[in-house]
């Protein structure tokens, strides 16, 4: 198949040669090729500025990343075959992994698809599409999860802030059986039900799911503060390893509510709830000189751009530094972060920091990351995203 070609400035290719798939618009030669030549969503061969072929992508002229490598062939593009396959391969991994259906079966890059995740909840697959090349292949994607796992449900969950970025509309669509409000959730033993109207991305988050069994073994006979607790991933898996009390703090009324209906579904009466900011409930906290074992935070991507830096940062500092001066003298601080521009060694140092300050002694036990069905391309450092930190503080002793 003979494709339109888009060319690189000169030595614009070398981060696609150490392994990365994206293309910037300010790295494409516009004088030989200009992006205003092609529709969004389109397949082109990406060539060097030596004419080399570099392989196959999606364009999309509007957005920064204006190109999405799909191949390293410049002869063959995405088609309906080849995405099934790349599926199916994601797949085999998954189901190597787990031996229930909840995971994340496809994760963009990862898996050779970018712009493209899905989730498995049981029997209902929900999936977000998030540019323009990816919406091309809609149809496509639907028959193949059908083909592939049989499901009873298909929820097209297009309503990520990335496809306003690559012009693109935002939907919820019900594309296969029934309609579905509420997903079911198998996570380290423990059972959850999230309203599908209104969730938080997909759904649930099963990056973090390594982290949150680790914190089983901490949690028995403890008390836990779960901040930023949407619908209690961390908080009800604490009381079901046998934590004396948890209370879970969030904003959203919403997200309370499944936190009470969760416990509920564990059979559990040592939950409670805080619904309120983040930050001021833990300054509350700290003002009625409330103590807990365990401290969990689980923020948002508090530097959700690189300009966002500083201020993200000193969020992070201000956030750890109020979860270490809730906990008692000898306590556990879990803090993550699922902010890509923030480092595993930048968030170890700014515990360090927030120790220094109000005369903490901090230990780092463990070290997180995200589950293997997020799995991480070392050429792409964005899809190496989550961290999390677990933190022994004492009174400090020296």
């Amino acid at each position: 198949m003979t494709f339109p070609i888009l060319y690189l400035r000169k030595g614009a290719e070398r981060r696609l040669r150490s392994g990365h798939l994206w293309v910037y618009s300010n790295e494409v030669d516009i004088r030989r090729s200009p992006l205003t030549d092609f529709e969004p969503g389109v397949q082109a061969e990406l060539r060097a500025a030596n004419d080399k072929s570099l392989g196959t992508l999606f364009v999309n002229p509007h957005a920064l990343i204006c190109g999405r490598l799909i191949s390293r062939d410049g002869r063959h593009g995405m088609t309906p075959k080849r995405l099934t396959e790349r599926l199916e391969v994601a797949l085999a991994m998954r189901e190597r992994l787990f031996d229930r259906p909840f995971y994340r079966w496809v994760f963009g890059d990862s898996d050779g698809l970018s712009g493209l995740v899905i989730d498995r909840f049981d029997d209902t697959v929900v999936v977000q599409i998030s540019t323009a090349g990816m919406e091309l292949m809609k149809d496509a994607i639907v028959r193949a999860v059908q083909r592939l796992v049989h499901p009873a449900a298909i929820i097209l969950k297009n309503d990520g802030k990335m496809r306003k970025i690559e012009g693109l509309d935002t939907y919820v669509e019900h594309v296969h059986g029934p309609e579905v409000s509420t997903l079911r959730v198998e996570e380290n033993g423990v059972r959850f039900e999230v309203p599908l109207e209104g969730g938080q991305k997909t759904g649930w988050f099963y990056d973090h799911r390594v982290n949150r069994q680790r914190l089983q073994a901490y949690a028995p006979g403890k008390r836990v503060l779960d901040v930023f607790s949407y619908v209690g991933g961390w908080g009800i898996q604490a009381a079901c390893a046998g934590a004396s009390s948890v209370t879970c703090v969030d904003s959203s009324a919403s997200a309370i509510d499944s936190v009470h209906h969760n416990a509920r579904l564990n059979g559990l009466d040592n939950v409670e709830t805080l619904e309120g900011d983040a930050f001021e409930a833990l300054k509350a906290l700290c003002d009625e000189k409330e103590k807990f074992d365990i401290v969990v935070l689980d923020p948002p991507a508090l530097i959700p751009r690189r300009r966002d830096q500083k201020a993200g940062e000193q969020a992070y500092a201000r956030l750890n530094q109020l979860g270490l001066r809730l906990l008692e003298r000898d306590g556990i601080l879990v803090s993550a972060s699922c902010s890509m521009h923030l480092s595993q060694d930048r968030l170890t140092d700014i515990i360090r920091g927030g120790g220094r300050k109000i005369d903490r002694f901090v230990q780092l036990l463990e070290q997180g990351h995200q589950a293997p069905d997020h799995p991480v391309i070392p050429g792409i450092p964005e899809t190496d995203y989550i961290k999390a930190c677990f933190v022994r503080a004492l009174t400090s002793f020296f």
